[in-house]
């Protein structure tokens, strides 16, 4: 197949127009990872999966796995120029891109390693020369999928800036919760989110650069676009230690506004080795195509660090809307091996004709962010012929659980077992292990040695911290079980964060949503059952007196369209129920887990 491409002048930077011939029955199965001195850390040869010489043992893996960190390690360019070096010396074959982006409007672009590690080089000379950013300052990056939001994490890792992604859905308050607690000296978005940040930029004191990804200049803004023109690739990389922070990641939690997960150059750098080996399965003559919003941790797990820890294809469609027809069309259309998208586009999909759609490169499918039901499962294997595979995992780790291992039994209900490099347990509350079939908090071993991928704190937030790590463990905030063959089952949320079409709510953040609006004296929110999406957010309130005769009809629209306003729209209340009183403890504090348990019908 041969791919002309179309480009628009993104970012001002020099595309490949050359034609490129890729893929045609190119996609057989294949193990290929960077040698160890090459990324400066040693793995088990045993790749997990029959490749004609070996086969699969699980066990052994498990007892021969290992991931050994170097005292100094950088992806951008320990990994990606890496491979770079291979495509120069014909070990990667170059015709097989490492980013391949569409769009909408037909437009394409294709950049092998070499142009990765070239274009990344010249945006990191900008964040450094031209915003002054130095080694440990902080940068927020608030992007749709355009290739610059690649190229920006690359820099800021080549760099050692600390970079926190952010999903375009923000509103003005999220955005300025995250630069002040972040203390962000510069952040990087788009014209439509620059209109917000201005709103708030004022409070923001530590910022010292706004800059904008646009063609057209934009007042008292810096344009990326424009000044990017003046750089080449001559940077020099700076070192950086295992240890030292790379990632910031917002995640919500029970009470209080969203707090930052800190991961280091290892534990994402290194750790998604596992992400990508175990989980994805991933090779250098892969195309990987995840629908993750660029936000959410799981684009950085998916489309970016495991696909190119293997030299891997990470392919987008940058869209602006989710389409079912289009998703199907693009597996058709595009030689992509592997699908990775929350289950809630694939109970979408099912409800069409998958008969007619015919895939011709696709291998793995995976559902992620929430559970994958026994039925979905059946539905996409009748219609497809292939298997719906789970991972779980959380912003905080990697990969944590799965069922794609190769000859693993499939039992029904079950999320698979956890992977080399993780010891995952049953404990109670005081980090106890539990015995097989009794439910308890699902944990991982982080004494005597914590797994590579596992984060190291949450920012300034000793206590939340403290409450994570019990015992030898770290919980990780989630309820299951465990049978006697060593396969995990995930029963819900310990807290009350909702997870809905693979976003994770904090109720919290929408109940203050709507104690701004004048007819709220009070709220509960809380997650209720929901077939296509699994479950989504439900809004308890009692109305102040002025409200109570209003038509509840129109005042349910009302206050959706005001937390859509207030904060990330896919928070918003789907249901909204107005009632006379909430169930309180004694001390006055709602218990949200009997409304919920009456919303699940466990009451």
């Amino acid at each position: 197949m041969s791919v002309l491409l179309r480009l628009r002048p993104l970012g001002l930077l020099q595309y490949s127009k050359t034609e490129v011939n890729v893929f045609s029955k190119k996609l057989e199965l294949s193990f290929c990872v960077a040698s160890s001195n090459a990324t400066r850390h040693k793995y088990s040869t045993n790749s997990g999966r029959n490749n004609g010489t070996a086969v699969f043992d699980y066990e052994k893996e498990r007892k021969n796995f290992r991931l050994d960190v170097p005292k100094y390690f950088n992806f951008a360019a320990d990994v990606i120029d890496s491979w770079a070096e291979k495509e120069r010396t014909g070990k990667r074959d170059i015709s097989i891109p490492a980013f391949w982006w569409i769009d909408d409007k037909g437009s394409q672009l294709q950049w092998n390693f070499q142009e990765l590690s070239s274009n990344s080089k010249r945006v990191a000379r900008l964040l450094t020369e031209e915003f002054e950013l130095s080694k440990g300052d902080k940068l927020i990056l608030i992007l749709s999928r355009i290739p610059e939001w690649w190229l920006i994490n690359l820099a800021c890792i080549r760099a050692g800036i600390i970079l926190s992604a952010g999903t375009t859905l923000l509103r003005a308050h999220d955005i300025q919760h995250r630069l002040l607690a972040s203390q962000a000296k510069c952040i990087i978005t788009d014209s439509n989110i620059a209109d917000m940040v201005d709103k708030v930029i004022d409070n923001c004191p530590d910022v010292l650069n706004k800059v904008v990804v646009a063609d057209k200049t934009r007042d008292n803004w810096k344009n990326f676009n424009l000044l990017l023109q003046k750089y080449d690739n001559k940077f020099k990389d700076v070192q950086t230690l295992s240890s030292e922070t790379m990632m910031l990641f917002f995640t919500s939690g029970t009470t209080g506004a969203p707090k930052m997960a800190e991961h280091t150059h290892s534990s994402y750098g290194i750790g998604h080795k596992i992400t990508a080996e175990y989980f994805l399965r991933l090779t250098s003559k892969d195309v990987i195509w995840n629908m993750s919003d660029t936000g959410w941790a799981k684009s950085a797990w998916s489309n970016l660090f495991a696909p190119w820890t293997n030299g891997s294809c990470v392919f987008i469609h940058h869209s602006v809307k989710f389409d079912a027809r289009v998703m199907l069309q693009n597996l058709c259309k595009f030689p992509i091996s592997h699908c990775c998208t929350a289950p809630t586009a694939y109970r979408t999909a099912v409800k069409l004709p998958l008969c007619e759609y015919k895939f011709h490169s696709l291998k793995y499918c995976f559902g992620a962010g929430e559970p994958v039901n026994p039925e979905l499962i059946e539905e996409w294997q009748d219609g497809t012929g292939l298997r719906l595979y789970e991972g779980y995992g959380q912003t905080e780790t990697t990969f944590l659980c799965g069922t794609n291992y190769p000859g693993m039994e499939y039992r029904a209900g079950s999320m698979g077992k956890p992977p080399p490099g993780y010891d995952l347990q049953i404990v109670d509350d005081e980090g106890n292990i539990l015995p097989p079939e009794q439910e308890g908090n699902i944990a991982v071993r982080c004494k005597p040695d914590k797994p590579v991928g596992l984060f190291t704190k949450y920012l300034d937030d000793s206590n939340r911290t403290k409450s994570v790590f019990v015992g030898d463990f770290y919980l990780t905030g989630d309820r299951g079980k465990v049978d006697d063959d060593g396969y995990f089952y995930f029963i819900g949320r310990a807290d009350d964060v909702i997870l809905s079409a693979g976003y994770r709510i904090g109720p919290f953040e929408v109940e203050s949503a709507l104690l701004e609006h004048p007819s709220v004296l009070e709220s509960a929110v809380v997650s209720s059952p929901d077939d296509t999406r699994g479950e989504i957010v439900k809004a308890f309130v009692i109305l102040t007196d002025k409200y109570k005769t209003t038509n509840q009809s129109d005042l349910i629209k009302e206050l959706q369209n005001h937390v859509k306003q207030s904060t990330a729209p896919y928070k918003y209340p789907r249901k909204i129920e107005f009632v006379e009183n909430l169930p309180k403890t004694v001390s006055g504090k709602i218990r949200r887990v009997e409304l919920r348990n009456k919303e699940w019908g466990k009451n």
